[in-house]
């Protein structure tokens, strides 16, 4: 029996990666759901959760399409770049201005960090776990 060509990631980063997503997730929206803020500023919050965890998604794509020599236009690079800063940017302003403990304030900066890492890592999961069943189905077809 051969094994496949394309390496397929561990159930192991599969799982672990999928958990961080949702351990950031629902411990960011947890703070909110909590937080003594008015619902204009909770609004912000989640704004910011939402645009970070989608831009972050396409700048992955887009760098990995890159490496593997995949046409990427230099716009759609660029402007993956600018929605991640700006998402970054957005929460730094807002929680440099907010009402907040400093314990507060970095309970926020860290749960949505863990949130974009890990919405990366299941997106690079996902695309590979393709990439290695359609090998595996090519291969087994070809022989």
């Amino acid at each position: 029996m051969r094994t496949s060509p394309v390496p397929r990631p561990s159930s192991a980063f599969i799982g672990a990666s999928w958990a961080a997503l949702l351990i950031g997730i629902v411990t960011y929206l947890s703070g909110l759901w909590n937080a003594t803020m008015a619902l204009n500023e909770k609004g912000y919050y989640f704004t910011i959760l939402t645009y970070g965890l989608f831009a972050a998604i396409p700048l992955q794509k887009s760098v990995r399409d890159r490496a593997e020599g995949i046409a990427v236009t230099g716009i759609y690079f660029g402007l993956c770049w600018i929605s991640v800063l700006l998402a970054l940017l957005l929460l730094t302003v807002g929680l440099w201005h907010a009402n907040l403990q400093n314990s507060e304030k970095g309970f926020y900066a860290m749960a949505f960090l863990l949130s974009l890492f890990a919405a990366v890592a299941v997106q690079k999961n996902v695309r590979d776990v393709a990439r290695a069943s359609a090998a595996a189905t090519a291969e087994a077809q070809g022989t």
